[in-house]
């Protein structure tokens, strides 16, 4: 991987700062893709991969068919009342690479989630550092195949953000559980991350439900510790 950040990757951290700086405050609708293409004067596939990248980033979400909202009110995700979960530091650039998106069945999964179907799409994913292309993290998300999602194994996830497939098929997480322990890699998951077996990172599993209880989506993700770290928000 070259030292020079894609098209995408530049444009995404102009308006990341932006947003950040309090360019674009939270709740406004950022430019159409017709304008930011004709500002950056790049495609407009090129600006629709640099927005994928700042809802990964929890800046903005977008609606279909109205645009691209803000949603960093100037604290980190972390700081949000009711929340708990892994995060990248802030002065590491990185980008996510899809590995695989196929259809799975996992009986001991199911039963661990309470499921009576044991039929998942899962999604794996690594988020690699710009622009080395060191692995921070792998992750494995396992999905219901209601519609909308169980066509992602043929039709792939593209550079759509993931956030954005589950709110389009309904699945909205209201509340769940994450847990987070040590854990020395194995020789399979060194080769993922490309380092060498017995390291420690960071292993976490994450539910996700919906507000009446159904499954929305469990994650299984092993975290480098000297790029993520986990904050507890309460109150």
């Amino acid at each position: 991987m070259t030292g020079v950040p894609l098209k995408h990757q530049r444009i995404g951290r102009i308006l990341a700062t932006e947003i950040r700086t309090g360019g674009h405050p939270a709740g406004e609708r950022l430019p159409g893709e017709h304008a930011l293409a004709a500002r950056f004067g790049v495609s407009r596939t090129t600006i629709r991969a640099a927005l994928a990248e700042l809802t990964e980033q929890g800046l903005i979400t977008t609606r279909t068919g109205k645009g691209s909202y803000v949603v960093f009110d100037g604290r980190p995700p972390d700081d949000r009342p009711g929340r708990a979960r892994a995060l990248a530091l802030r002065d590491v650039d990185s980008t996510v690479r899809t590995l695989a998106v196929r259809e799975i069945r996992d009986s001991a999964l199911a039963a661990g989630l309470g499921l009576e179907k044991d039929a998942f799409v899962c999604v794996e994913r690594t988020r690699e550092r710009v622009p080395d292309g060191t692995v921070l993290s792998y992750e494995r998300t396992f999905l219901p195949p209601v519609p909308g999602v169980r066509e992602l194994p043929a039709r792939g996830l593209g550079q759509e953000p993931l956030a954005e497939v589950l709110r389009r098929a309904g699945l909205r997480p209201d509340h769940g559980e994450q847990r987070v322990s040590g854990h020395r890699i194995d020789a399979r998951e060194a080769g993922l991350l490309r380092r060498a077996p017995g390291d420690w990172f960071l292993a976490g599993r994450r539910t996700s439900r919906a507000a009446d209880g159904s499954f929305v989506e469990h994650v299984v993700s092993l975290l480098d510790p000297d790029h993520f770290e986990l904050t507890v928000a309460f109150g």
